[in-house]
């Protein structure tokens, strides 16, 4: 279990952006539940959802994360599904779905503005989010959070070298660094390998490229269930 103590070095705190500070998966699901009905002609929900999945990830190099490149993955999904008879209509609903993504109002999640107000000015805090960056900075600037941040970092990916460079750009050491997230995958893993400290809070559903099949064990790491419960550790 992480404590102040053990980490007395600690200058830097980093959040994540997407179902960390705010709702972000659930829109997405809701938004291949619209798509699969759209679809449904064509195949089964599964295996639309299926189809959808194995080409976003195949354009995860070419895209990036993020809405923009989802739309492309579903139309392109579309494609393939009808056998590039899709209507254009429907290609249009598409668009649409894409375009009321990127306008959903913001969620904050439960004890993530108090905990903010807490650190603030204890610790330098920082948004090291992957995603695309104009949305990322839209979502932050209405969620009504950007003040408390020090930086904001919308990462590629997030992989160990994505970490090494923002521990440079703030100029400070991996043991100096503390990562906040909902992924083990992305918040967790790389920055334990670089020597950092990460926090897990588990949102109720995880995109399935997030997941991962073991279980996280370290002396640099903890989970707890609500954000707030960092706090008694951290100050």
């Amino acid at each position: 279990m992480l404590h102040k103590s053990k980490i007395p070095n600690l200058k830097v705190i980093a959040f994540d952006a997407d179902d960390t500070l705010f709702v972000n998966e659930p829109y997405f699901q809701e938004t291949e539940h619209k798509f699969c009905a759209l679809m449904e002609d064509y195949l089964s929900h599964q295996g639309i959802s299926q189809e959808l999945f194995k080409i976003e990830i195949a354009n995860l190099p070419l895209y990036g994360y993020g809405i923009k490149g989802y739309i492309l993955s579903m139309i392109e999904a579309a494609m393939n599904i009808s056998n590039n008879t899709i209507p254009i209509e429907v290609i249009e609903k598409i668009i649409q779905y894409g375009k009321e993504l990127l306008e959903k109002p913001i969620e904050l999640l439960d004890g993530i503005e108090e905990t903010l107000q807490a650190l603030q000015g204890k610790y330098k805090l920082v948004v090291a989010t992957k995603g695309d960056l104009k949305d990322q900075h839209s979502k932050l600037h209405r969620s009504g959070l950007g003040h408390y941040f020090h930086h904001i970092e919308v990462m590629s990916d997030k992989q160990t070298i994505d970490y090494e460079k923002l521990l440079g750009r703030l100029d400070i050491r991996s043991n100096e660094f503390l990562m906040i997230g909902n992924s083990l995958k992305s918040d967790v893993l790389p920055v334990l390998e670089i020597g950092g400290y990460a926090v897990h809070i588990p949102f109720h559903t995880t995109w399935e490229h997030e997941k991962i099949n073991h279980k996280v064990e370290h002396t640099h790491f903890s989970s707890f269930e609500k954000i707030s419960e960092v706090l008694p550790n951290l100050l």
